[in-house]
């Protein structure tokens, strides 16, 4: 069965596009709508599947919650849940949040509006404020992703402090004593964890932290290209970097090589998160690669266990991640 990822890839264009094509959710370029609609053709896509009642087994609207565009591991996040929700024989509505947690709410709502069944979300960092609220007066079954949450619901998520401290650690003990940080967006979740498991590896090793080599990369490339000329300009500057998440190690990396420095030569660098594309870095990184199918998977089958008994206990579960030695950190694979 053809996904709207497989749509996405023929035609050229987001996965949130195939989806505001198929169902009409926002306005699209006539030239791209046409070029998605031959997709579906040449894949046999079915745009408008038949709606049946869950216990009859197939094609409950599913909605999805999270922002797309700002950082490749969501499209990949987008990809594998889109394929589990297609295996389950169901139907996807995507809408970007923009990481903002009015635009989250409205988009809450807008699914809402739609009738979905269930959601999944990829909440933001202020979503307490609206959007956990809207779920609470309009109760619908859902599953948060990605980022946890305090509040007693179904979640998946990844093991970031065991992550982070592994990748760190790995560094620590190649002998480096001056480890830096370039973190990812204030106050996210994820990037709290992973700044935790900065200084787990530090305090399992006995190693002290040095303050200024903890710095902030906003989760952006330019950011932490910023971040990382800073970290190169200090009197004592780091001998290797650990980058929270994929979208800054580009930036780390153009920074590095604009100060005329080798990795890992001249500065050693693990990261998190592993795609397709870091292949193509000289040298290889070394990097925390995240379950994307195992996570798209998992929240499918909670939100499914959660529509058909709304009364079952709560689940959060923690996927483990898996460390890719690459030469990046300096040192034999």
């Amino acid at each position: 069965m053809a996904t709207m990822s497989d749509v996405a890839r023929l035609a050229g264009v987001s996965v949130s596009t195939v989806s505001h094509v198929v169902n009409g959710t926002r306005r699209v370029p006539d030239g791209t709508r046409t070029k998605v609609l031959a997709a579906m053709r040449a894949l046999n896509f079915e745009q408008t599947p038949h709606r049946r009642s869950l216990s009859s087994g197939v094609f409950p609207t599913i909605g999805l919650v999270m922002s797309t565009p700002s950082n490749p591991y969501w499209s990949a996040l987008v990809s594998a849940i889109d394929s589990a929700i297609a295996k389950a024989g169901l139907n996807l509505l995507i809408v970007d949040s923009r990481d903002e947690p009015s635009s989250e709410a409205r988009a809450v709502a807008n699914l809402l509006a739609h009738h979905v069944e269930g959601l999944i979300v990829a909440p933001t960092t202020a979503w307490d404020a609206e959007t956990s609220t809207l779920l609470r007066e309009h109760p619908r079954p859902y599953v948060v992703v990605d980022r946890s949450c305090s509040l007693p619901v179904d979640q998946v998520t990844v093991d970031n402090v065991a992550a982070a401290s592994r990748a760190v650690g790995h560094l620590l003990d190649l002998g480096h004593r001056r480890v830096a940080l370039i973190g990812g967006a204030r106050n996210v979740v994820t990037s709290l964890e992973r700044q935790r498991g900065y200084v787990d590896a530090h305090l399992r090793r006995d190693v002290e932290i040095d303050a200024e080599l903890v710095t902030n990369g906003e989760s952006t490339v330019d950011g932490a290209a910023r971040a990382a000329t800073r970290l190169l300009a200090l009197k004592r500057p780091p001998t290797a970097v650990f980058v929270a998440n994929n979208s800054m190690t580009i930036g780390a990396m153009r920074a590095m090589r604009d100060a005329g420095l080798r990795v890992p030569t001249d500065v050693a660098l693990t990261c998190f998160d592993d795609h397709p594309w870091t292949s193509l870095f000289s040298p290889r990184l070394t990097t925390i690669a995240q379950p994307n199918d195992l996570i798209g998977a998992a929240s499918v089958n909670l939100l499914l266990r959660r529509l058909k008994d709304g009364s079952a206990p709560p689940r959060h579960i923690k996927l483990e991640t898996t460390f890719v030695h690459g030469e990046s950190c300096g040192c034999a694979r």
